[in-house]
């Protein structure tokens, strides 16, 4: 039987405990008792952990053998800010799929009270992100970034391959990109709701993205994500 994942909060050397909201809910929903066993991840590392203590707001575990674990492309997002829902929903799912991290981007076409709104919500992206990469039995979740504005994002990760998803593009479409990766991380810019205006085209550019299509449909912002870092795995993967 496949054991449940937990990102430890806290580890050192053969001990991890979960505290706050994270234990909660081990302890009045899950029902933790001394003895259980669960994949304990401390810090990238996956090892199989006994629960030792269950207080209020903490569950303790003693550390065993390490559980070996899947390498996976690295993959990071540059997403541009849309409707919080569909973001929490886009963001999810890329954590499943499993992107390494994600940078929320303030576009030239993204609402001015959600590029307002949209700081105050790293801190939910982060919590939805954990509880997505615990689901899905990763090692840790990705990075959830501070928002950004495009031009303060352009030049993130030069050394990647950075292809930007774009609805004007005819003829490369992401897979025949693929096709020429050299190995090393993969950054995707996902556009807002309307797509990237054609200054920020030029702008990733001329800073050296490469640009691709996913087709010949028109796909909502989150489509569009889970679309593309679904190819990435499935072709790299």
């Amino acid at each position: 039987m496949t054991r449940r994942r937990w990102i430890a909060e806290e580890f050192s050397s053969n001990q991890a405990a979960l505290t706050g909201a994270h234990a909660d809910h081990l302890v009045r929903v899950l029902r933790a008792r001394v003895g259980q066993e669960f994949d304990i991840s401390t810090g990238g590392t996956v090892r199989r952990g006994r629960i030792a203590n269950v207080h209020d707001g903490r569950v303790e575990f003693e550390l065993g053998e390490e559980v070996s674990a899947v390498t996976v492309p690295n993959v990071a997002l540059l997403l541009a800010v849309f409707k919080f829902d569909r973001m929490e929903w886009a963001i999810e799912k890329c954590t499943e799929l499993g992107v390494s991290q994600i940078v929320p981007v303030i576009a030239r076409r993204t609402d001015a009270h959600l590029a307002a709104a949209a700081v105050k919500r790293s801190d939910r992206w982060r919590r939805l992100a954990l509880q997505a990469a615990e689901q899905s039995r990763r090692a840790a979740p990705p990075e959830i970034a501070a928002p950004v504005k495009l031009q303060d994002a352009v030049n993130l990760a030069a050394g990647a391959q950075r292809i930007v998803l774009a609805e004007s593009e005819q003829q490369a479409l992401l897979r025949d990109v693929l096709a020429f990766h050299a190995g090393g991380e993969i950054v995707l810019a996902i556009g807002p709701e309307g797509g990237w205006a054609d200054d920020e085209l030029q702008l990733l550019q001329k800073a050296g993205w490469i640009s691709a299509s996913l087709g010949t449909t028109i796909l909502r912002a989150e489509t569009a994500a889970i679309a593309a870092a679904a190819i990435v795995f499935s072709e790299l993967g």
